[in-house]
């Protein structure tokens, strides 16, 4: 008995070391064949934190077309583009003769408490976090060691502070995964058009500050990827813009996640997403994303991850007022509806220069934290069931499912509900989340439960804005 134990033990150890010993080749074919770690389909809920120089004059003005109030584009849509009068706001209050990079002083972060704002994070229910690392104006949020961006990251300029580093420690050490944004081009070095014939900048910036994009590429993004990696070890990178010009070809997408599947130390444990290159997005990748609803990921046959803001803009804008924020009823609905088609909702926030989360935001979070306390059941570790929501004019319905359990999302507190079940589920009991009294409900001869939802006073009703029946099958 002993001696087949002991074969045992060295047979799944043997199996451990061949899974973690698994060399991904610089080809799609085999980096497509990478299972994602089940830790990013059972989280459902992340936070995204936009922050760096664009939080300084922290502007845009808001409109109601997707994309085109990101504050954090004031480098590309506020300095230099007299439609939307970013142009005069800029001029009139930082005058002719002021650069982008005049910002990066001023960008000091003196008010940044990462154990604040981790215990936020952990309070809104979150189970990883995102924080851009370098946006698309280059501006490193580590005291980078690459010589292109010296004076130019936040050890240096500004803060003088590792903020990536400091977070990095807090967010880790309250349980949750950190994950790392990072923009693949530079707006100084990476032209709009393939031609030459168009930046997304003004060209004298580029001109000035710029590098040929084979030597960005060769000489600040791949060395730097793995200087994130290696210093930071995050359990996710959210690569953005990379599919905008250049295919894999050109950016060593192949290569360099080869590299991050086979060799680095968080091999086993990271995730990436499908804005590496041009192509790769809803192709390749260990998981599909979309921001503000511009693509539909759910019939697809990756997990996804829908990003979006509280309000119009990833990077905080003053020009927001309180309307332009969604509610937490609204947030809550769509990290629900998100789940049901097998989602994840990485939700942003957009901190002030100095360093502060503003206090509608946390509000939005601790709401949030506050639904996940009663209703995390019927989120964490699901997935998508066979029928994903109803909605009509008297219920929204919202569905998820673990093995054996049933959960039965809705917004609405009125009358009964009816769901038609398959011929394989078999009801045991039906229970509402946050609520220890009896539920009523039947499966009639058509084999559909009807749920009566339970006639409560205020103080009674276990949570606020969506409620969850747990719904147990017989095995």
């Amino acid at each position: 008995m002993i001696k087949r134990n002991l074969i045992i033990s060295i047979y799944f150890l043997m199996l451990s070391s061949l899974i973690n010993a698994q060399e991904y080749q610089s080809t799609w074919e085999s980096l497509d064949r990478r299972t994602i770690p089940t830790w990013f389909e059972d989280a459902k809920f992340g936070i995204f934190i936009h922050w760096g120089v664009y939080s300084v004059p922290a502007w845009r003005k808001v409109e109601s077309r997707r994309y085109a109030s990101y504050a954090e584009w004031y480098y590309a849509r506020v300095m230099d583009n007299k439609e939307n009068g970013g142009y005069d706001f800029h001029r009139k209050n930082y005058g002719e003769g002021f650069e982008y990079r005049d910002f990066a002083p001023l960008f000091k972060a003196e008010l940044f408490n990462p154990k604040q704002w981790a215990e936020l994070f952990k309070k809104s229910g979150a189970k990883y976090v995102v924080l851009t690392s370098k946006h698309h104006d280059g501006y490193c949020l580590w005291p980078t060691e690459n010589i292109h961006k010296k004076s130019w990251n936040s050890g240096d300029n500004g803060p003088n502070r590792d903020l990536l580093g400091d977070l990095t420690k807090s967010v880790k050490n309250s349980g949750l995964k950190m994950g790392i944004y990072y923009s693949i081009p530079d707006w100084e070095s990476i032209p709009r058009k393939e031609d030459y014939s168009e930046y997304f900048i003004r060209k004298e910036f580029v001109d000035k500050y710029g590098l040929s994009p084979e030597t960005y590429r060769n000489e600040v993004l791949l060395p730097q990827l793995k200087e994130l990696v290696e210093n930071y070890e995050p359990s996710l990178i959210f690569s953005d813009a990379g599919e905008w010009l250049y295919d894999d070809t050109f950016w060593k997408t192949k290569e360099f996640l080869s590299w991050l599947y086979s060799k680095s130390t968080v091999k086993n444990e990271v995730v990436v997403n499908d804005r590496w290159c041009k192509g790769m997005p809803g192709n390749h990748g260990d998981y599909y994303s979309s921001e503000y609803e511009d693509a539909q990921l759910d019939k697809l046959t990756k997990p996804w991850e829908e990003s979006r803001g509280i309000g119009g803009s990833y990077g905080f804008n003053r020009a927001e007022n309180a309307e332009d924020y969604s509610s937490s009823k609204e947030l809550i609905t769509e990290l629900i509806d998100i789940v049901s088609r097998g989602g994840n909702l990485l939700l942003n926030v957009g901190p002030t220069a100095d360093g502060r989360i503003p206090v509608i935001m946390q509000e939005r979070l601790l709401e949030i934290g506050d639904w996940l306390n009663v209703n995390g059941e019927a989120i964490y570790g699901t997935r998508k069931h066979s029928v994903s929501s109803i909605k009509d004019d008297n219920q929204n319905l919202y569905f998820s499912s673990k093995e054996n359990e049933l959960f039965c999302m809705f917004t609405k507190w009125n009358g009964n509900i009816e769901i038609d079940l398959t011929s394989n589920e078999k009801v045991e009991n039906v229970t509402l989340l946050g609520y220890n009294e009896k539920i009523n409900w039947v499966v009639d001869d058509n084999n559909r439960l009807i749920i009566e939802i339970p006639t409560l006073t205020i103080d009674k009703i276990p949570c606020l804005y969506a409620w969850s029946f747990k719904i147990s099958l017989k095995a």
